[in-house]
């Protein structure tokens, strides 16, 4: 069974609700860390969220000659963005990641920036990166947190969900199945997605989203050597020590000043026993008078904000 004096000291890992990015568990969390093909998580949103699945890319000399773990990808070939994309995600191929970065950003040097304007938008604190392979560059790191939201961020991406959850996948462009280096996607029936890494640097770095009746999480560990057994062992503890607790219903409320606001939807919040009291407050937000006054619904649990969502006054 894993236990918290597992990880060595220039290691974290991070254990969050993926509905709300919420952190339940987690040892240095926070701390900028190498995160090794980890990165192929963001590269692969980035490429999503500004070009097409059918847009074709010549593969260029520089992406074919990537070091690392490789597609073996050869000058001139075409490649659809989503072969390579399942190429990325699923065999970790450095040259996916470079074609696909040039053709979405005309450069490495433009990737990397829409890749860290991605960030900054997020509201990601502590990840910076220079390439979007992983490769090791005292510049390119991130947070076992960070790296868990942006995680939970690609998952609210159809595209992205069904590639990374792929067990297997053969290109159209070649005669080749590729079987998602993934291991607990093969034999954990709890285990939806993830995302392999490793450099000399880094170490062993993962990230893995698991789903049980409803309750659902990512882990992340980075430089934790017995990965596989560590990301099983905190998601059973997770599932077995919280429960999925609706903590704001659907429906109309009448505030203290009379207003009326509407909840679109029934939220949820994983929750220990000791945390189901929690504290429902509304905030009004300032807009322009013309405007309908939104307003920010919070859910505290011990005075830190669990939870927020904007409602709209309906009267």
């Amino acid at each position: 069974m894993w236990n918290v004096n597992d990880v060595e000291a220039s290691s974290s890992y991070a254990v969050i609700d993926a509905n709300t990015g919420r952190l339940l568990e987690g040892s240095n969390a926070n701390s900028e860390l190498p995160i090794a093909s980890l990165t192929k998580v963001w590269t692969a949103l980035t490429v999503l969220d500004n070009v097409s699945l059918d847009d074709e890319i010549t593969i260029s000399n520089a992406a074919a000659t990537q070091e690392g773990s490789s597609l073996y990808l050869k000058a001139g070939e075409v490649w659809t963005v989503e072969s390579l994309l399942y190429g990325l995600l699923l065999q970790s191929g450095n040259d996916a990641a470079y074609a696909l970065a040039e053709h979405t950003g005309g450069s490495i040097e433009g990737f990397t920036k829409l890749m860290n304007e991605k960030i900054q938008l997020a509201g990601l604190e502590n990840s910076h990166f220079t390439n979007p392979s992983g490769l090791h560059h005292d510049e390119h790191y991130a947070s076992a947190l960070d790296m868990a939201n942006m995680f939970r961020l690609a998952l609210q991406n159809e595209s992205y969900t069904q590639i990374a959850s792929a067990k297997t996948y053969t290109p159209k462009e070649r005669s080749v199945t590729w079987r998602n280096k993934h291991k607990l996607l093969h034999f954990n029936k709890y285990a939806v997605a993830g995302k392999t890494g490793y450099t000399k640097v880094a170490g062993r770095t993962l990230v893995t989203y698991f789903e049980d009746n409803g309750k659902k999480v990512i882990v992340v560990t980075l430089n934790h050597s017995n990965d596989w057994n560590t990301h099983s062992s905190l998601a059973a503890n997770v599932f077995q020590t919280y429960d999925n607790v609706k903590v704001v219903e659907k429906g109309k409320y009448r505030l203290l000043d009379k207003q009326i606001i509407e909840v679109k939807k029934d939220y949820f919040l994983l929750l220990k026993k000791e945390e189901k009291d929690v504290t429902k407050n509304v905030l009004m937000i300032p807009r322009k008078s013309s405007e309908k006054k939104p307003y920010l619904w919070n859910v505290t649990i011990n005075n830190e904000i669990a939870l927020k969502f904007n409602v709209m006054k309906i009267k």
